[in-house]
């Protein structure tokens, strides 16, 4: 190692034989965070305080399974011979399309079954949604992945970046692009640009969808520059292809959504 540098410890405390890893334990936070900043704007929007509540207790789980599914899926090659480590999402390895898929999902159903707006709700969870990917890259941080190809030393000084950071991207005897740094800074800058918005009165489920192309185009740029991307083919990141299918997908909704009358409603409307 480089002069003695030494990753940071990914075990954030061990107790005999329990090990809780900072990767759960900063997504967790991310989690409770984004919960009790959408738990305060639904208030603010009139709803029901336990309705956040109880969603998150569906959604979180399932998004996690999700997440992890998703991943698997497109690492199947390696889980098929290893199917002992399907489980160990301790040491990485949850993909946040996957998260976003199952969490969608959920919060469609429980809407429907709430008698509540769908796109209500997801206006209300978007910054949330946003700030918790931005927390939850740091967990990755820790655990030394989602980095992007080699640099020097040097590259990393001139970003004025910590020493911690820097000394964390030293792997293997090489230093790395801190992606999860580009991506967690780009997404923290969404979420000041959303609850900006929110004053703005955007109409109904526009927050949402807007939240949807801002953290899209910047994952399609920042997944370019990362070295352990799922591949759809030798040359195609899966990442990319869902950025501009999602880009596409939230563009459509807009427009379709404002010609056909559905988005007469606004966000702070009561």
């Amino acid at each position: 190692m480089e002069q003695g540098i030494q990753p940071i410890n990914p075990i954030a405390i061990e107790l005999g034989s329990i090990q809780i890893h900072w990767y759960g334990l900063i997504i967790g936070f991310g989690v409770l965070l984004g919960l009790i900043i959408a738990l305060r704007e639904s208030e603010r929007r009139g709803l029901d305080k336990e309705l956040f509540t109880d969603m998150i207790l569906f959604a979180v789980p399932i998004a996690i399974i999700c997440a992890r599914i998703y991943y698997v899926i497109f690492q199947w090659d390696y889980y098929s011979q290893n199917p002992g480590d399907i489980i160990k999402i301790w040491n990485g390895g949850i993909a946040i399309h996957g998260a976003l898929i199952g969490s969608v999902l959920t919060a469609i159903i429980f809407a429907k079954v709430k008698n509540v707006s769908f796109w209500k709700l997801a206006d209300i969870a978007a910054p949330s949604l946003l700030l918790g990917q931005a927390i939850g890259r740091w967990g990755n941080f820790m655990n030394q992945e989602a980095h992007g190809g080699e640099v020097t030393r040097a590259f990393l000084e001139n970003l004025h970046l910590p020493e911690f950071i820097i000394n964390q991207m030293y792997i293997n005897g090489t230093y790395y692009h801190p992606t999860f740094l580009y991506e967690s800074v780009w997404n923290i800058v969404g979420v000041v640009i959303l609850l900006l918005l929110r004053k703005v009165n955007l109409r109904r489920g526009e927050l949402f969808l807007t939240y949807v192309l801002w953290y899209s185009v910047g994952r399609f740029f920042i997944e370019g520059l990362r070295t352990d991307s799922l591949m759809l083919t030798d040359s195609l990141r899966i990442a990319q292809v869902i950025s501009i299918v999602l880009i596409i997908i939230a563009v459509a909704f807009i427009l379709y959504r404002r010609f056909r009358g559905h988005a007469d409603k606004r966000y702070l409307d009561a």
